[in-house]
């Protein structure tokens, strides 16, 4: 499908952003996990990949959920634990759940992106994550250039653990930083000094990590402008490859650790609007370019090249380089997308390990999209990364009328236009440099499972 790349241009309209900041999903995946059910299980998954094109490539999720102090903002599937033996039994039965799904699937199994997130990765002992590698190079064969990320508590690893990842072939990495104010750590129970974080960056470059990662959250307690200026003025001078800037969505209700955040420290809506608003002006003028939802990169990393040549992809993982991988995945809660389907683990480990002991992958729910779903899926994924489309190229590449199909979003989207989100043009869709902070909003327009009011109460806010 033709890729229409709108120029990578941004600008922050607090006032259109005010007055239309709603709930709506992030969409690392069209339909998003709330859809899946449980009548597509372990069985559906293996009829699926049975019917895989066993020369397509693969990407590899490994969720590790251990942590051993508790973030208060945290909205991750982890297990807090102090405990070190829990992650040697886990890493058995991640052992056996890779060889259960590499046993599903004939061929060489070429793996071009791996992506270890959590909770915490490095809680594993060197020898655990020598025992994981090992285990994903027997049964995967990982390609020469591929993607091979790791995330990174710098609170929790050792240079020579970095060393090690190195050896091991990660080639990019993710450090969580969050905030440098001494006050908003106190505040989300997270301490961290600046120069730890700058000594695994140093440590990573000095090993080849190709790009490192910096991950901020903005509207967090005892956050002013001020703070988050001195924050962003030392995260530039480190001067990372990417960058994200998060949104704290406040649920409290759904997640009980930010029940310990008091709702008085948070910043005034008006004052996170304006620290969103410092921080993409400081990253800008920094050079950064703005890629998608909350990441920016240099224009010469991957990312941005990749936006630049419409290569761009969207996955659970957020943006990537590679679009067009089967992604299996493994741990409990991790998500996985075969073909035409989705598939998520369970959430709880006593229900991940009893599926595997009984020679079952451990596949709580999921979903097999239907030809609607994947028209939209590919829309979402045109907006989310590209922030335009090609009606022609979706009248081919689907065999649909797009204008008559989509007659009832075209015509919500005229009143976006007027706002001046979005131009719509005869062939194209094309969402303007003050709609691309927005582009939830448009994405949403496009969701046929958000068609009542009530169906929003359950995500965070988009800004």
């Amino acid at each position: 499908m033709n890729t229409i790349v709108a120029t990578p241009e941004l600008e922050v309209d607090l006032e259109l952003i005010r007055r239309l900041d709603r709930n709506g999903p992030r969409y690392t995946s069209y339909p998003t996990a709330d859809r899946f059910a449980g009548t597509f299980n372990a069985e559906s998954y293996q009829n699926w990949v049975a019917k895989r094109d066993a020369t397509r490539p693969l990407s590899l999720y490994i969720h590790i959920p251990f942590c051993n102090t508790l973030c208060f903002y945290c909205a991750c599937n982890k297990i807090i634990t102090k405990d070190r033996s829990k992650s040697a039994k886990y890493v058995q039965y991640l052992v056996k759940e890779m060889g259960m799904q590499a046993a599903l699937m004939p061929g060489e199994r070429r793996l071009e992106q791996l992506h270890w997130g959590g909770g915490t990765p490095t809680f594993l002992s060197d020898d655990e994550m020598r025992i994981l590698m090992d285990a994903t190079n027997e049964h995967f064969t990982l390609v020469k250039d591929g993607e091979y990320s790791i995330e990174i508590d710098p609170r929790k690893v050792s240079d020579e653990t970095i060393a090690l990842l190195g050896s091991l072939g990660f080639n990019r990495i993710s450090i969580g930083v969050q905030d440098f104010d001494p006050q908003v750590q106190e505040a989300v129970n997270r301490i961290q000094s600046e120069e730890e974080t700058l000594r695994v960056i140093r440590a990573a470059r000095a090993n080849g990590f190709k790009s490192v990662s910096l991950d901020l959250i903005y509207g967090l307690p005892k956050q002013t402008l001020a703070s988050v200026r001195t924050t962003l003025g030392k995260v530039i001078a480190a001067n990372p490859d990417r960058l994200s800037i998060y949104n704290y969505a406040h649920m409290p209700t759904v997640f009980m650790p930010q029940r310990r955040i008091h709702e008085a420290d948070l910043p005034a809506p008006q004052t996170k609007l304006d620290i969103l608003k410092l921080a993409v002006n400081m990253l800008t003028d920094a050079g950064y370019v703005y890629i998608g939802m909350d990441h920016f990169a240099k224009p010469d990393d991957e990312l941005a090249v990749a936006q630049r040549q419409g290569r761009l992809h969207r996955n659970f993982q957020g943006y990537s380089t590679h679009a067009d991988c089967d992604l299996v995945a493994l741990g409990v809660s991790a998500i996985g997308k075969i073909g035409p389907t989705y598939s998520q683990n369970f959430r709880e480990d006593e229900e991940y390990y009893a599926a595997l002991d009984r020679g079952v992958l451990p596949i709580m729910r999921g979903m097999a999209l239907d030809a609607d779903d994947l028209v939209r899926r590919e829309i979402i994924q045109a907006l989310m990364c590209h922030f335009a489309l090609s009606k022609e190229a979706f009248n081919t590449g689907f065999g649909i009328d797009f204008d008559s199909y989509f007659a009832t979003e075209l015509a919500e989207l005229a009143e976006y236009e007027r706002e001046g989100l979005v131009v719509l043009a005869p062939d194209r869709l094309v969402v303007t440099p003050k709609g691309r902070m927005l582009i939830r909003n448009v994405c949403m327009v496009f969701d046929k499972y958000l068609r009542t009011r009530q169906e929003h109460a359950r995500y965070s806010k988009v800004i």
